[in-house]
């Protein structure tokens, strides 16, 4: 157990950097809540534009702390979202299309990287952020794929680009079910199927009705509680394939949490008001983190992922619109 003055020594290496990752944060919402701009986007690119702090001895590990360990907290959080209530109350058929939709677009992505000239750990992380929830699950995947030298930016990469197409399916997507002539619980399943970030899924979906959005946004809570068994069913494959202490755990300690929190959210013993906190709690830890990880990143390596990574996303999204889209009116 480490000793007081141990904790406080700690303390003080890590407050700096992660009161400067906070600051972020909270100027990202700022700007959210007053232009409509999406948070994790404006909190990544503001800290992209303070890169030099993560360089320097005082604010580093601090900075360094936020992109680790801060991360682990708001994903394991995001349980707490879940509940078997969801699964029952949407239907078996538009259940399975979801699932289906997560495990076809990650396959997809994984078959296509030598397509583009990508390693299947990047397809990986850009599949998973597509098929289950933006930049949530990217920071969840990265968290357990090896480190390399090029982790930083791929991870910053990804989190910018879907969220700009998420984004833009927001404005996109409401238009192509009015086009294909899709009810309202049908246009809630394709854009919560759909769309990467939760936000976007809300505003896409009650900007149609009030039904389309209540369907929306179940939809994609589904696609959330996919990411835990996606993240685990990754470790273990990492793991067998991996030796001595490159191994990542049998089970990383955020999805033992992420799992705790969804059994115990969906046997009612969390109240409403815990609940709220500790998904607000999340929000601003994901915001943090991510603040924390653009500080981590160079421009200039950012620029080296070109444009075949950027076609290859662009790829995924596509896809998993169409699968889910197809599905949706097949079902109908």
């Amino acid at each position: 157990m480490s000793s007081p003055r141990a904790l406080r020594a700690a303390t003080r290496r890590i407050a700096p950097g992660l009161a400067v990752s906070a600051l972020v944060a909270i100027t990202a919402q700022f700007l959210s809540d007053h232009y409509g701009a999406p948070a994790m986007l404006m909190a990544i690119l503001l800290g992209i534009a303070l890169h030099f702090l993560s360089e320097e001895g005082r604010p580093a590990s601090g900075i360094d702390f936020a992109a680790r360990h801060v991360l682990r907290l708001g994903v394991a959080l995001l349980g707490l979202r879940i509940s078997v209530d969801l699964l029952s109350s949407l239907g078996a058929g538009f259940v399975f299309l979801t699932v289906l939709g997560v495990a076809a677009t990650i396959l997809a992505a994984l078959a296509a990287a030598p397509l583009f000239g990508r390693e299947r750990r990047f397809a990986f992380l850009t599949g998973g952020s597509v098929a289950i929830c933006g930049a949530s699950a990217a920071m969840a995947i990265a968290a357990i794929l090896p480190r390399t030298d090029r982790s930083e930016q791929d991870l910053v990469f990804t989190v910018v680009a879907v969220t700009v197409l998420s984004t833009v399916a927001m404005i996109l997507y409401p238009i192509v079910a009015a086009t294909a002539g899709l009810g309202p619980v049908v246009t809630g399943v394709f854009l919560g199927g759909t769309i990467h970030d939760v936000a976007q899924v809300v505003g896409a979906g009650y900007s149609v009705s009030d039904q389309t959005g209540d369907v929306a946004t179940l939809v994609k809570l589904i696609r959330v509680s996919l990411l835990a068994p996606v993240v685990l069913i990754a470790a273990l494959v990492l793991r067998a394939q991996g030796s001595g202490e490159a191994r990542p755990p049998l089970l990383p300690g955020f999805v033992i949490g992420f799992l705790a929190l969804a059994a115990l959210g969906s046997a009612g013993l969390v109240p409403e008001g815990l609940r709220e906190a500790a998904n607000g709690i999340s929000r601003w830890a994901l915001l943090t983190a991510i603040a924390a990880v653009g500080m981590k990143t160079s421009i200039p390596e950012l620029l080296k992922v070109g444009r075949p990574a950027i076609l290859m996303l662009a790829a995924e999204t596509a896809f998993l619109g169409l699968f889910v889209l197809c599905g949706a009116m097949l079902l109908a």
